[in-house]
């Protein structure tokens, strides 16, 4: 493995998002790539000549990406990959070799940090190297030992062939400094990037902290990061917000980790320093129940620091379920957490999990009322993915019925409960949205104005803009009624 003549050149690295579209992460906006901002701003200060192409987001298929890959003529290829996307990332890389000669390529990610010796066992002949775990500090020091004609067996944290087997290196631990990493935010086409309820701005993706110290069964982020937890501290997320908005011209930013809220005294710093700054981006983010109820005294700060939007994992309405899921909390906590989050007039979302192998037509719809009852704004009903690498996927595999990675979106059914058939269960997901819709579309007049406004942009996206597009073809009457509530109200 070693990288072309350059012939005095910078060695050109391209980080290339894989052309697949689950239409989960889609469905309320375009979303930048923020791990290659980061990875392209370390990239650029050791000397190399990073290149963001969101091949997703720009909708290109293969015969695009060749032409755009030939047009770059990177000396190293890399993409990432979640299990869902794994196989088109495949597709990529095959193409990279194709199109450009003697090119290096490499991916990383969740799958592929998991599953490198499959990955490598059956695919390299288009994979030169897997990045495992943070890359950071990986990939710019694989791209100096490559340019250096050194010895790859050196850079911890990679795996590749040697000698026609699977090779991986020492994990490299994870960065304990998280602030002022340099990022590449001006590498991004920042006209790609909206969030669809406000397509006036622009929408930018970060992390506050890194980690998970949860131990739910169904997740792969607690094994990612080994159940370890970091944090940047709140003037380096504050500082980075004011950038995005000053420079990119971003109004709305996501963030992207799983438990920002986790320490509560880093927290409300947080909260105070974006009350302090008066940043005026509109935030959402994601947290877990037994945090917002830890904080049921300060959620009114919350909205005074610019959030606007929170999900939280409910997941399931039975307690054994979530006993199973190892989520460390009781059925009433779910409840709660989503009233806190409406009683202060924040967009509450979250998602319940179905298709476990003991669900029927009747736990489903006993789910369904139940969330109901919770009252969020937003639901999803996601058909269960157990990821290979995931705790609970010995308990599933009996009842798994393809390894079409391409599935594992949370969207197709990939187990079958034991008493439905797959047809069946995709009916009642279908019935579970068209239900709970219905409902929220009818109680339009009593929402607030933020949340009418939210709300019914949010479902026109749901209908005419979204992965459940193709599965909901008896809803048609829903924007009709929609386009009436939208008329009187707004």
């Amino acid at each position: 493995m070693r990288l072309r003549e350059l012939n005095g050149r910078t060695p050109r690295v391209a980080l290339v998002t894989p052309h697949y579209h689950s239409g989960v992460v889609e469905s309320a906006g375009k979303w930048p790539n923020a791990a290659f901002a980061y990875l392209g701003g370390e990239l650029r200060e050791a000397g190399f000549e990073p290149v963001i192409y969101d091949a997703m987001t720009m909708d290109h298929e293969i015969d695009d990406i060749a032409a755009e890959l030939a047009r770059i003529d990177p000396d190293v290829v890399l993409t990432s990959a979640y299990t869902a996307s794994y196989p088109k990332a495949i597709e990529l890389l095959r193409t990279a070799r194709e199109v450009v000669p003697g090119v290096v390529t490499g991916i990383g990610g969740v799958h592929a940090h998991f599953m490198w010796a499959e990955v490598l066992g059956e695919f390299g002949d288009v994979v030169d190297v897997v990045m495992r775990g943070e890359g950071e500090v990986t990939v710019p020091e694989f791209v100096r030992c490559l340019a250096d004609a050194g010895d790859p067996a050196e850079v911890a944290g990679i795996a590749f062939l040697r000698d026609g087997e699977p090779h991986a290196t020492p994990a490299r631990p994870f960065l304990t400094d998280l602030d002022g990493r340099p990022a590449a935010w001006d590498l991004m086409d920042w006209d790609l990037y909206t969030f669809y309820p406000f397509p006036e701005t622009n929408l930018a993706l970060i992390s506050t902290s890194r980690g998970c110290d949860q131990a739910c069964t169904f997740c792969s982020q607690q094994a990612f990061w080994e159940r370890s937890w970091r944090a940047r501290s709140p003037e380096d997320v504050v500082r980075e917000i004011e950038h995005l908005r000053d420079t990119h011209g971003v109004g709305v930013v996501m963030f992207a980790d799983e438990t920002p809220t986790l320490d509560p005294v880093r927290w409300r710093r947080l909260l105070d320093l974006l009350i302090e700054r008066q940043t005026g981006v509109y935030i959402l983010m994601e947290t877990r129940v037994d945090d917002i109820l830890r904080d049921e005294a300060i959620m009114p700060l919350y909205r005074e620091a610019g959030i606007h939007h929170v999900y939280v994992g409910v997941e399931r309405t039975d307690q054994a379920s979530l006993d199973m899921f190892k989520k460390n909390t009781v059925v009433e906590q779910g409840r709660r957490a989503i009233e806190l989050i409406n009683e202060h007039d924040m967009i509450s979302e979250t998602s319940l999990v179905l298709g476990l192998p003991g669900d029927t037509p009747e736990s489903i719809r006993a789910t369904l009322e139940l969330a109901m009852h919770y009252d969020p704004d937003l639901a999803f009903f996601l058909t269960i993915a157990p990821w290979p690498y995931s705790d609970i996927y010995p308990d599933l595999a009996p009842h798994v019925v393809t390894r079409d990675w391409e599935k594992y979106n949370l969207v197709d059914p990939v187990v079958k409960p034991t008493d439905m058939t797959i047809d069946e269960l995709m009916a009642e997901v279908v019935e579970c949205y068209k239900r709970f819709y219905m409902g929220k579309v009818k109680r339009i007049p009593q929402m607030t104005k933020h949340k009418r406004e939210y709300f019914i942009a949010s479902m026109k996206l749901i209908m005419h803009n979204s992965y459940l597009t193709q599965h909901m073809a008896g809803l048609g009457r829903i924007p009709v009624e929609i386009e009436a509530m939208a008329k009187r109200f707004l």
